[in-house]
């Protein structure tokens, strides 16, 4: 997930929520807005939805070499 940079300056970023006991109960996004104490920390990572979106595309086309590598893996470890 990514820091998304909107066109009014909002950043969302991404937030999990776990249990207690470490068990992830979900992904979300929350909205920082500019004033914000935490904006200054985020805005350096932020990227626009394009740009995310062109980093999941690429990602996606690029990933073959590595998906490779973990069917491999996926298959070893079903067959033991």
């Amino acid at each position: 997930m990514y820091v998304i940079r909107l066109a009014d300056g909002t950043l969302r970023v991404p937030q999990s929520l776990t249990s207690e006991d470490g068990r992830l109960i979900g992904n979300a996004y929350v909205e920082v807005e500019p004033g914000d104490p935490d904006y200054e920390r985020w805005l350096p990572e932020s990227c626009t939805e394009e740009e995310a979106a062109e980093r999941r595309a690429r990602w996606a086309a690029e990933n073959d070499e590595l998906e490779q590598e973990f069917l491999a893996f996926k298959a070893e470890q079903e067959d033991a």
